[in-house]
């Protein structure tokens, strides 16, 4: 997958917007528009292009043996965050179901509602 394919991916996400907030005029955040939390990061390593996505943990290490493409994740928590090199052996069906992962996890949690009690 190339960087504009998985941008116009980003896109296409309900509920998410990119900016650029660093000043490297390179990296991409993806993030939900209502709380600004970031689900992707996409920037350079090694003049190769990478996103990060959130997973986890297990799935983090299971992507991490079945691709090598995907390695923990470059500047962030390695244990809840990996590093995918867009253009390696991950397919793009592949980033892009750990991308709609990675949007899910960092969603806002909804408010339970609070038990009502019964007087005995």
């Amino acid at each position: 997958m190339t960087r504009s394919e998985y941008i116009e991916y980003l896109e296409t996400i309900a509920g998410a917007s990119l900016d650029t907030p660093f000043d490297d005029g390179e990296s991409i955040v993806a993030r939900h528009r209502d709380t600004r939390k970031w689900f992707a990061l996409i920037m350079k390593l090694e003049d190769r292009d990478i996103v990060n996505l959130k997973c986890e943990p297990m799935e983090a290490d299971f992507l991490r043996d079945a691709y090598k493409g995907v390695i923990p994740a470059y500047h962030m928590n390695k244990t809840h965050w990996n590093t995918v090199y867009l253009d390696s052996d991950v397919p793009d069906n592949e980033i892009k179901r750990m991308t709609d992962v990675s949007y899910a996890l960092t969603m806002k949690a909804k408010k339970k509602t609070a038990k009502k009690t019964v007087p005995l």
